[in-house]
């Protein structure tokens, strides 16, 4: 094991459910590429040792010298190629990381992060091993059948919506992955690689503006919760 924390940031998708020719995570608010503002967040954070990012092959270039060395970011060590989908993407990023302790893995479109969401995830994967933030939903929540007849009500106080970091001692997400490569299976984040191979995750409190840039709405929302969010 590392002595090092590192944020893994994956930016490689396209976000279809944007509607643009532009992927979601260069898209501006109040004048900012969304993912300058991810990486400053960590950036900022002192806990944060390093930060490998993936992105697009194509993207690479432009991600270096317009995000990047623009607006020196300094603790970002490596720009890694994605893959066909997000877990092969979190793989390759895994691969690029030295000397690690804990790292944290998160959205690259998700850029309202604050500094204590980070700590508390470092915190709780140093005890547990595994922990990711997460959010009781505020609407009821259904379960529909094929026709869209619901059939029944879940428990929200059950229930939680699981956002980005995902938080991890670097050697048990890693072997995690490795497996799942092996095994050609798929998973929609990490924690589900990580239970899919016997390890319990502790979910703590996220926030409610910790929220994912995914459609033309959100971007309007964002535009408005940037100004309460310093990253200078």
């Amino acid at each position: 094991m590392g002595n090092l924390n590192y944020a893994l940031i994956v930016a490689a998708g396209r976000g279809k459910r944007m509607k643009s020719d532009i992927p979601k995570q260069y898209m501006n608010i109040n004048g900012k590429p969304i993912i300058y503002y991810t990486l400053k967040a960590y950036s900022n954070c002192h806990d944060i040792d390093a930060i490998v990012l993936v992105v697009s092959p194509d993207d690479k270039e432009y991600v270096t010298k317009e995000i990047i060395e623009k607006y020196n970011i300094k603790k970002v060590t490596a720009v890694v190629p994605g893959g066909k989908e997000r877990y092969n993407s979190v793989l390759n990023g895994l691969k690029a990381i030295k000397d690690c302790n804990i790292v944290l893995i998160h959205d690259g479109a998700r850029p309202f992060i604050s500094s204590h969401i980070i700590k508390d995830g470092i915190r709780y994967a140093e005890k547990y091993g595994c922990s990711a933030c997460g959010i009781q939903p505020k609407d009821t929540i259904k379960v529909v059948n094929s026709d869209r007849i619901s059939e029944k009500t879940l428990d929200r106080s059950k229930l939680v919506a699981i956002q980005t970091p995902q938080c991890f001692k670097y050697d048990i997400i890693l072997k995690c992955h490795e497996k799942l490569r092996q095994e050609e299976g798929i998973a929609t984040d990490d924690t589900m690689v990580a239970e899919k191979y016997g390890h319990e995750v502790f979910i703590y409190d996220g926030d409610y503006r910790n929220i994912k840039i995914t459609t033309p709405e959100d971007l309007k929302i964002g535009e408005i919760m940037v100004q309460d969010f310093l990253y200078e």
